[in-house]
């Protein structure tokens, strides 16, 4: 009788646990290699691997576990042993051991993850305290440390990396700058004209920026902490210095086993991503691969898959990898395709579009015969990113007019690529290298969603750039095999909102159980969810109007709606008044400098040209409410998905350049829509002339000065996707513009998906804006009329819901911390900061 022995796992060593390294980590886990190898990984950091690409949002609530790329036990239960805050400081070729600060262990194979890490400019004095880096999680603890001591910020490097710090210090509220040596930002991914358009709005959200400065010294400062001396001895003085001036790979360790190493860093390696050393494998920005350092996570990926071919005796090979990008840095979006600068390809020809009004800039680069795209280069609006990527991919033919791939629709831009039209060798997420021919496989194989396609393939779980596209071609997929896409708005609804918006319009239900009980799923909870709640909550209030302080309504609506205020994150609320277009007489200024006085309220003036008062208690928000009622205030509907302002310049009553009254058409419009409930927040803006100094372009609804009349922009919106306003119509009379938004706010609440702005409304209809003309202006579908009678309707029954609240003792109850006891929240705990009351 014979047996057989079982071969011993061999000695996989990964140095490196960021992105990559762990990439490599879940690639080895699903491909069964662990049953060749015991794998043991070194990360020096305490942290697992995090997400880097959104590091940003660390400063914006998430922490450490949110931004894990695995539960905190997966390298356990997977047979992965990890190694956190152990590092690597020598690799012992000839005795195959990797030595690190706490011991020595055994190899077989290694692989280098070790990443890259900030390049800080040999300047005298960069050592100083409070002279940081962006790199990792404790570097942004740091930053977050020196900024609580700090009023202004610099940022040495205008790159990519070095947008991202910038916005970090501004969300910390210091005086940002940005010094960059060359002489225009992010020089590598745009040219002049983007930049100086990119330049344009980062200045205008406040943050300075400095090109060609070459910093000599940096020394004590008289006014702040540090002076930064400029090559022309120009001089910048600031508290806080962060070194964002590109990156440098991590190549040490190499270095000193001596492994080949670039000219100018670098670990060389093969298409296997074998090093000098057959033993040792990098991958990531440590690897130099014909002479190229890939600085972003997809082709960081791509080197993982094929190191896990290397290891297990496959045969895939990297052959470079596309460095296409699609960006938002401070809010603007930045994109860059291929060869955007037109210098790899002799004979190439330019198109370019620049709008100086918008603020878009967008340049084509194609083949001297004009059938194929090279390069692509965005600024300010990344909406045909996604479209012209799959045609600089998949080398699909241009379109005979390769300039219409940029222009604005209006101007006959070519239609973008539906997902139809998509070959299946098309890669939809360059993250993982998902085609759109795995996804119909992974659907053949049995997925019926989006959330199986993704469980699958991974796509859309790095960068997350793909998302939209990823979900159009599912959805097109699942529905060319006759699959039905489900489109509820949750499992208590089989309907989406639109739906029920017309059930409840039709039918004249005006209560959430009589619309589950007749409509809803009958075998899930009556009470609904957080989804559909106040969703229909919104409906109720578009249809009919009535106070979402009855007790009907309550039960639907989140905190901030069931309070008529926003809840602050210390637990009190923040209490905005309406101050039409802007316009406040002496009186009600001291009314409000009084009660923020009595009730030890914060105050601030918003964006939106009103005065928001934080910090109030819950139960005092009756009383603040009467004392500025009696002083001639109502709601500002801060806190509900309504319109929230119309902000205004002053216009011809008062500006030399002004050719309309913009505060009294500002106010008719803001107290014609108060009381608009819709699908999300509305704002407006009114500028007296073309100078714009409302800056209207960017509003749900912006109305600009003509000496005719009014001209209408429509579905623009700030927030985490700007999007810029499109001329709807001109030259409008008072009346005629009434008349037009009022047709058109209510299509919008009537159509739109939940929590839906204008601008993705807009994006979403199909025939686009040429469509909402067509329906708003020519009434194609017969039904401006009606339209107009819905809004006419909430203009004759709006109300004042704080009004309403404080008129009403049973609705008064709802207003204090505990149910029996009037004492209030003893957990809020305030303290002092120039001058105002903040949370401690």
């Amino acid at each position: 009788m014979s047996t057989q022995k079982t071969a011993t796992p061999e000695q996989l060593i990964i140095i490196g646990n960021g992105m990559v390294g762990h990439h490599l980590v879940e690639q080895l886990v699903d491909s069964g290699a662990l049953a060749q190898y015991q794998v043991t990984v070194f990360g020096e950091e305490r942290h697992r691997a995090y997400d880097r690409v959104h590091l940003s949002e660390y400063f914006s609530g998430r922490d450490a576990d949110s931004l894990a790329l695995c539960d905190a036990d997966y390298y356990a239960v997977s047979g992965v042993e990890l190694r956190s805050s152990e590092s690597v400081i020598e690799i012992d070729r000839n005795a195959h051991e990797v030595i690190t600060d706490q011991g020595r262990y055994p190899y077989d194979r290694i692989v280098l993850a070790t990443g890259s890490f900030p390049f800080v400019p040999p300047i005298p004095g960069n050592d100083r305290e409070g002279c940081l880096v962006y790199r990792t999680l404790d570097d942004l603890d740091a930053i977050r440390a020196a900024a609580e001591t700090a009023t202004n910020g610099v940022v040495v490097g205008g790159g990519l990396l070095g947008l991202e710090a910038a916005n970090a210090l501004r969300g910390l509220n210091l005086d940002t700058a940005v010094v960059e040596f060359a002489s225009r930002l992010m020089p590598m991914q745009v040219d002049n004209e983007g930049s100086e358009l990119l330049r344009e709005k980062i200045e205008a959200l406040g943050v300075q920026v400095l090109t060609e400065r070459a910093t000599q010294r940096i020394e004590d400062g008289d006014a702040s902490r540090h002076r930064m001396v400029f090559q022309d001895d120009k001089v910048l003085e600031t508290d806080l210095i962060v070194f964002s001036a590109g990156i440098r790979p991590r190549d040490q360790l190499a270095r000193d086993c001596g492994l080949e190493i670039g000219e100018r860093g670098g670990v060389v390696v093969d298409n296997q991503c074998l090093t000098s050393d057959p033993a040792i494998l990098a991958i990531g920005e440590v690897a130099l691969w014909n002479q190229s350092i890939f600085g972003l996570v997809a082709p960081g990926y791509q080197m993982a898959k094929t190191a896990l071919s290397t290891l297990t005796g496959g045969d895939s090979h990297f052959g470079g990898a596309d460095m296409s990008t699609k960006l938002k840095l401070l809010g603007v979006d930045v994109g860059s395709i291929g060869d955007a600068h037109g210098n790899q390809n002799p004979g190439a020809r330019m198109f370019r579009y620049l709008d100086p009004i918008k603020q878009e800039y967008r340049k084509l680069v194609v083949s001297s015969d004009g059938k194929k795209l090279l390069g692509a280069m965005l600024v300010g609006n990344n909406g045909v990113y996604d479209t012209l990527l799959q045609y600089y991919s998949n080398g699909i033919d241009l379109p005979d007019e390769p300039a219409s791939l940029i222009l604005p629709q209006s101007s006959g831009a070519a239609p973008t690529l539906g997902p139809g039209a998509l070959p299946e060798t098309a890669t939809i997420c360059s993250c993982h290298n998902v085609t759109k021919g795995d996804i119909c496989a992974t659907i053949d194989d049995g997925a019926v969603d989006l959330a199986g396609v993704k469980g699958v393939t991974k796509a859309s779980t790095g960068c997350g750039g793909c998302t939209a596209l990823l979900k159009s071609v599912v959805d097109h997929e699942l529905e060319a095999r006759g699959v039905e896409v489900d489109k509820s708005i949750c499992e208590h609804f089989a309907h989406t909102r639109q739906g029920l918006y017309d059930i409840v319009r039709v039918e004249g239900i005006k209560t959430f159980t009589a619309l589950i009980e007749k409509h809803g799923n009958a075998d899930t909870h009556r009470l609904g969810c957080d989804i559909c709640k106040p969703a229909v909550a919104s409906i109720l209030a578009s249809c009919f109007n009535e106070p979402i302080t009855d007790a009907a309504h309550i039960p639907l609506q989140d905190t901030n709606d069931t309070f008529m205020a926003n809840m602050q994150k210390n637990g009190t609320y923040s209490v905005v008044p309406r101050v039409a277009g802007g316009e406040i007489t002496p009186d009600k200024l001291i009314a409000l400098g009084e009660v923020a006085k009595k009730y030890s309220l914060y105050s601030k003036v918003t964006g939106g040209q009103r005065i928001d008062l934080f910090g109030a208690r819950l139960e005092d928000l009756p009383d603040i409410w009467s004392e500025l009622i009696a002083a001639g205030f109502e709601t500002g509907h801060a806190y509900g998905k309504s319109l929230r302002t119309v902000k205004s310049c002053v216009g011809s009553t008062w500006c030399r350049y002004g050719v309309q009254d913009s505060v009294g058409m500002a106010i008719q419009l803001e107290n014609r829509y108060k009381g608009l409930r819709a699908p999300h927040k509305i704002k407006f803006g009114v500028s007296g002339c073309t100078r714009e100094c409302a800056e209207a372009q960017s509003k749900d609804i912006g109305i600009i000065a003509t000496e005719n009349g009014w001209n209408l922009y429509v579905c623009g919106n700030g927030g985490m996707r700007p999007r810029h306003a499109e001329l709807f119509a001109t030259d409008l009379d008072d009346e005629q513009l009434y008349r037009t938004i009022d047709r058109f706010l209510m299509f919008y609440v009537r159509t739109a998906d939940r929590l839906q702005r204008t601008a993705v409304w807009r994006e979403n209809l199909d025939g686009g804006l040429e469509y909402l003309k067509e329906v708003i202006l020519e009434d194609r579908l017969g039904i401006n009329d009606e339209l107009e009678r819905q809004m006419q309707t909430v203009v004759d029954t709006y109300q004042c819901e704080w009004s309403d609240a404080i008129s009403d003792p049973e609705k008064l109850k709802r207003f204090r911390s505990f149910v029996n006891d009037d004492r209030p929240d003893p957990s809020i705990i305030m303290t002092s900061e120039r001058g105002q009351p903040r949370p401690a």
